[in-house]
């Protein structure tokens, strides 16, 4: 087995993530067609089928299975590699893959960006904006170097950095404006309007409001998949909802709502950054915490 290569792994690791010849050959920038070449030479090499092939899915066999967990290690500790040998060169970071939830990204990312372009000269700047089960899988697979989440995520491998803590206010239709903010008894039992299944930022607002994320009926809450989507639903008169304190000024321009803040102790998130403790790149990733720390100053202020 001489002429298995770094392009077939990482081939096949995008086929088994999407499970879509289609879709895995557009994120290598590659045809279909190719990439089944690639797929199958690869088969070939190993003496095995990797997949179990129909026309309406595609799974992987045993033996795939397990060739897809050591292809993972192979492609993390290619990263790393590559991560010690930047590093090595005088900790300069030219690329930069970062993950941020949704919670955060829009009303973070716009300064972020302009920070660390202004401190990286050239810097290859990727970001992916999704939840949290799905960036962390995404690090410790070497596929991010860094992600901003909801603190605490208590990932073993990874290192946590605290950036901020930021207050929830709460969002009502305009013709509450002035009235005292309930207190989290009198909360539950309103029509509250959350982010769908997912969110940590929903089981932060539920664990506010006393709710049981479990005992939740969906007659009780209105979900939506986003905050702009929920300060809407909160103009239209379909209920109330929370907001962090970061969204309120770019969510809340646009609509007839009111915002009040709680009394103390008011509900609050503490957003942090995390890499992997085995990243050559620890030293600059936490020289580029301070920058995240900057931009989230602008953009709360």
């Amino acid at each position: 087995m001489t002429n298995l290569t770094l392009k077939q792994l990482r081939y096949f690791e995008a086929l088994t993530r999407h499970g879509h010849f289609g879709r895995a050959a557009e994120s290598c920038a590659i045809s279909q067609p190719a990439l089944s070449m690639q797929i199958k030479a690869f088969e070939e090499e190993l003496g095995a089928e990797l997949f179990e092939r129909d026309r309406r899915q595609l799974r992987l066999t045993s033996f795939g299975e397990e060739i897809a967990l050591r292809s993972k290690d192979i492609l993390r500790s290619l990263e790393e590699l590559e991560d010690y040998a930047r590093s090595s060169r005088g900790g300069l970071v030219t690329r930069l893959r970062i993950g941020v939830i949704p919670t955060v990204a829009p009303y973070l990312l716009p300064s972020l960006i302009g920070e660390l372009n202004r401190l990286y000269d050239g810097l290859d700047l990727h970001v992916r904006e999704t939840l949290t089960p799905k960036l962390i899988q995404e690090l410790n697979e070497g596929r991010l170097d860094m992600a901003i989440v909801a603190l605490p995520v208590s990932e073993p491998s990874l290192t946590e950095t605290t950036l901020f803590t930021e207050s929830f206010v709460l969002v009502r239709p305009r013709e509450d404006e002035g009235k005292p903010a309930p207190n989290p008894e009198a909360l539950r039992e309103m029509r509250l309007l959350l982010l769908e299944e997912g969110h940590c930022f929903r089981e932060q607002a539920l664990s506010f409001c006393n709710k049981n994320p479990r005992a939740v009926q969906s007659r009780d809450l209105l979900d939506a998949s986003s905050l702009s989507t929920l300060v809407q639903m909160v103009d239209a008169g379909l209920g109330i909802t929370l907001l962090p304190e970061m969204a309120v000024a770019v969510e809340t321009r646009s609509a007839s709502v009111s915002v009040t803040r709680f009394k103390p102790p008011q509900p609050s998130r503490t957003i942090g950054m995390v890499w992997r403790k085995t990243s050559p790149l620890s030293k600059q990733f936490s020289q580029i915490s301070e920058a995240v720390r900057l931009s989230a100053g602008a953009a709360r202020s």
